[in-house]
């Protein structure tokens, strides 16, 4: 089993601040898909949620049924620190193929890219299950490769294979309001179970 698959691998790099993903805020393309949100009793996960700006963003909006994932305890126990209001039964410190509950929206940030790719059709599957009948999956994606990972990159027609099984596939498109460093390589993906 590959390091990165491991808990241990990702606390360590959060321990010696090698967490180069962490913006240190919401990432813009998905404040800006929250903002338009209206049902505030939306039912969300966030999977591989880090240090949790998407959660934080979305309980200060007024989200109350926001559920954290990671399966790393350091940037739960972080987020729990900073955050001493937010119910502790919706932060999950788990395995995300090993969760089970049924969501509204699920909110990808940052866990597609860190999986090993030969678990993306997995990946694929069980946020099918963890979606209600008309529930969406939001988030970014990288629409670029790199040279070793993670992060691990891809493109269009790739995600497609994963995904087309288990949803109407409505927007791939290119972000226009990615951060400096990811400009020109992010996708911002919106199925519908």
């Amino acid at each position: 089993m590959n390091d990165f698959l491991s808990p241990d691998y990702w606390s360590q790099r959060y321990e010696n601040q090698q967490h180069g993903w962490d913006l240190g805020q919401i990432s813009p393309p998905i404040k800006a898909y929250i903002d338009q949100l209206t049902n505030k009793d939306l039912k969300i996960l966030i999977p591989g949620c880090g240090s949790g700006h998407e959660g934080s963003y979305l309980w200060k909006e007024g989200f109350k049924q926001v559920n954290m994932l990671d399966f790393s305890p350091h940037p739960l126990e972080m987020f729990k620190k900073n955050h001493p209001d937010f119910p502790e039964n919706q932060i999950h410190c788990e395995d995300f193929f090993q969760h089970e509950e049924l969501y509204d929206l699920i909110i990808e940030q940052t866990l597609f890219c860190a999986i090993d790719p030969s678990l993306r059709s997995k990946y694929g599957e069980k946020v099918a299950t963890l979606l209600k009948p008309g529930g969406k999956l939001i988030g970014l994606l990288f629409n670029r490769s790199f040279e070793v990972g993670p992060p691990f990159g891809g493109n269009q027609e790739e995600y497609e294979n994963y995904f087309s099984a288990h949803f109407s596939i409505t927007g791939f498109e290119a972000c226009h309001n990615s951060i400096t460093p990811r400009s020109g390589s992010e996708l911002f993906i919106k199925f519908i179970k």
